[in-house]
C-alpha cells in the first residue's frame, strides 16, 4: 500500500501543470509548423475553460447503457422519417456520392441521423474552447485533444477561418457528421466543387466528405453486406466473441462451430462475433468488413450496430415511399 501511494505520488509530482503544457504546446506549433508565437499565445487567450465539457466527458451514456436502452435512442421513428426526408431532399447528391465512391446512401444518411439529427443538432460548444479544456484540463487523454487542437488550428490557418468561430460537440467534434480536425483535414472534400469545404453548411460536401472518409479511412467493400443475426451461440462459443469486433474469424470456422447467420461475405473475407446486453438477454450477431467500416467512424459495437439497423429502417420506408435505392 505504501509503494502504492508512493508511486501516485510521484506521478503527482512529475505531472506537467496546464500552464507548462501550453508552453510547450506553443513552441510546437512555432517549430513544427511555422505559426508564430504571438498568433498562437493569441488564439490560446482566447480559448475559455468550460467545466460542463469536463463532466460530460466524465460521464459518458454509451458505456452505461445496454443495447435495448442504446438503440432506443438512435433507431427511432423521427429519425427514420427524418432519414427519409434527407434522402428525399438530397437523392441526387447522395446518387452521386454511391456512384462515385461505392457506399450506399443509406449509410451516409444514417450516420448523419445518428450523429447530429440530419444537422439539426451539430453541437453548440466552440471547437477551440472544447478542444483547449480537455488538451490541458483532462489529463487522462489530455495529449490526444492536444494533438486535435494542433489539426484545427492549422484547419483555421487552411480553411482562412477565424480559430473562435467553428462550433461543435463537447469533444471538439465538428459540423453535420461530427469530424474531428484531424478526420476534416484529411477526409473533407469539397463535393460541389466551390473552393471550400464546409461541413457546417454545405450539404453536399457533408455527403461527400462522410462517403470520402468510409472508403478512405473505413476501407468499405462495395456491394459487401455489413452484418447479420447469430443463431446457436451458447457458451462455448466465448472464444469467438473474445476474438473482438475486427473481423478474424473465418467463416468455416463459425459455421462449424454450430452458430448460423446470414448474409455471408461474397468475396471471402472474415467475420466475427458479437455479443449485445439488452433488456430480455443477450443478443448475438456476426459483423462483417463494412461492419467494421462503421467502426472506424466511432469504435463501439453499439454506435455501429445502430447506424446499420437504422439505415436499414430509412432504406426500406423511402422504398416503400416509391423509389427503389440500391440494397448495399
Amino acid at each position: 500500500m505504501l509503494s502504492a501511494l508512493l508511486l501516485l505520488l510521484a506521478a503527482s509530482a512529475s505531472a506537467k501543470t496546464p500552464d507548462q503544457l501550453r508552453a510547450e504546446f506553443i513552441d510546437q506549433m512555432v517549430e513544427r509548423y511555422g505559426f508564430s508565437k504571438r498568433e498562437v499565445t493569441r488564439s490560446l487567450y482566447q480559448a475559455e475553460l468550460r467545466r460542463p465539457i469536463l463532466e460530460a466527458i466524465a460521464r459518458p451514456a454509451e458505456k452505461t447503457l445496454n443495447w435495448s436502452e442504446y438503440r432506443e435512442i438512435f433507431v427511432t421513428p423521427s429519425r427514420i422519417g427524418g432519414g427519409v426526408e434527407f434522402w428525399r431532399r438530397h437523392a441526387d447528391t447522395l446518387a452521386r456520392a454511391e456512384r462515385e465512391y461505392g457506399v450506399p446512401a443509406q449509410i451516409i444518411v444514417a450516420i448523419l441521423g445518428v450523429e447530429t439529427r440530419y444537422g439539426a443538432n451539430t453541437g453548440g460548444y466552440r471547437v477551440l474552447d472544447a478542444l483547449h479544456t480537455l488538451g490541458f484540463h483532462y489529463p487522462r487523454r489530455g495529449k490526444f485533444f492536444r494533438e486535435q487542437l494542433s489539426h484545427f488550428l492549422r484547419f483555421a490557418r487552411e480553411e482562412k477561418l477565424a480559430p473562435t468561430k467553428p462550433t461543435g460537440s463537447y469533444a471538439g467534434a465538428m459540423g453535420v457528421p461530427q469530424f474531428m480536425p484531424d478526420s476534416f483535414r484529411i477526409y473533407a472534400v469539397d463535393f460541389d466543387g466551390d473552393g471550400q469545404r464546409d461541413i457546417w453548411q454545405n450539404i453536399d460536401d457533408v455527403i461527400g466528405s462522410v462517403a470520402n472518409y468510409f472508403v478512405e479511412k473505413g476501407k468499405w467493400q462495395p456491394g459487401e453486406p455489413v452484418a447479420g443475426p447469430a443463431q446457436g451461440v451458447t457458451a462455448e462459443h466465448q472464444a469467438l466473441v473474445d476474438a473482438g469486433s475486427k473481423p478474424s474469424l473465418n467463416v468455416d470456422q463459425v459455421v462449424s462451430a454450430g452458430i448460423e447467420f446470414g448474409p455471408h461475405p461474397t468475396s471471402g473475407g472474415k467475420v466475427s462475433l458479437m455479443e449485445f446486453e439488452t433488456h430480455d438477454g443477450k443478443e448475438y450477431w456476426v459483423g462483417l468488413d463494412n461492419f467494421y467500416a462503421i467502426m472506424r467512424y466511432n469504435p463501439r459495437t453499439k454506435y455501429a450496430m445502430a447506424v446499420f439497423q437504422l439505415s436499414e429502417a430509412i432504406r426500406e420506408r423511402y422504398a416503400q415511399a416509391g423509389a427503389v435505392p440500391s440494397a448495399g
